[in-house]
């Protein structure tokens, strides 16, 4: 059995406990936090520790953490030579003290407070200065998930940009969907369907080939009629720096 320390209280800490918590291989044997906060509803509270002090032996340290805290945790812990992996998309390796063994334990999903992931699902990215070390997050996630990729602290950054652009870009536009929808009285659910088929298309084929719109088709009646009934400044300007980016990759003009 895999003997796992979380090391805070966000949103991923929680998933990563309940994800671990119904599992045989793994066993979290205690959480860190400054506030003392249970991970989960079926946690004891004498696992939960405030003091880095108190820290029991491990064979893998998570530091599931804020990208700013990573390097000043890891300072903090009291003992060398443990394997401790942060879980950040965009925080090199090296961020982690090197007295001790270093890992990087990736989750590539958006974890919200309230909202249930699956697992299975999920990429791992996974990242050691060791093979033995990395033989062993392979199987720290291996009862998780199936889809298990070895990548350096250079691919997960570039992964992460990519998340940005595919995750939390796209989910402001449909903010943005939403706001225009409410103004004018339409209901935004008329649009989930077409939202799931997008996301779904682009499983299955090339997103170049999956380009569809106004844009594409340079036809300016249709944007010059979007843009009249957009009132907002800040929405116009995001509709039309969007349109002369579709333009620009595939060969046309406004």
């Amino acid at each position: 059995m895999i003997r796992v320390i979380i090391l805070g209280a966000g949103n991923v800490a929680k998933h990563l406990y309940a994800a671990f918590y119904n599992q045989k291989s793994v066993e979290v044997v205690q959480c860190y936090n400054r506030k003392g906060l249970l991970l989960h509803p079926d946690q004891k509270e004498n696992t939960i520790i405030q003091d880095l002090s108190s820290l029991q032996e491990a064979d893998i340290y998570i530091l599931a953490v804020s990208d700013d805290a990573i390097e000043e945790v890891s300072n903090l812990l009291p003992f060398t030579n443990k394997l401790i992996v942060h879980t950040s998309g965009s925080v090199p390796i090296n961020a982690l003290v090197n007295t001790n063994r270093r890992g990087v334990f990736y989750p590539l999903q958006t974890f919200s407070k309230d909202k249930t992931v699956d697992f299975s699902a999920i990429p791992f990215c996974l990242e050691a200065e060791n093979e033995a070390d990395l033989t062993l997050l392979k199987k720290l996630s291996a009862p998780l998930s199936n889809k298990v990729y070895e990548i350096s602290s250079e691919q997960r950054n570039i992964l992460h940009v990519s998340a940005v652009f595919v995750n939390n870009f796209t989910n402001y536009l449909f903010s943005t969907a939403n706001d225009i929808c409410n103004e004018h009285d339409v209901p935004f659910e008329i649009l989930h369907p077409l939202i799931l088929e997008t996301a779904q298309k682009i499983t299955k084929m090339n997103p170049d080939l999956a380009q569809t719109g106004p844009g594409i088709r340079n036809d300016s009646k249709t944007i010059n009629r979007h843009l009249k009934i957009i009132t907002d400044t800040t929405q116009q300007e995001l509709y039309k720096t969007l349109t002369k980016a579709i333009q620009f990759k595939y060969g046309k003009k406004l």
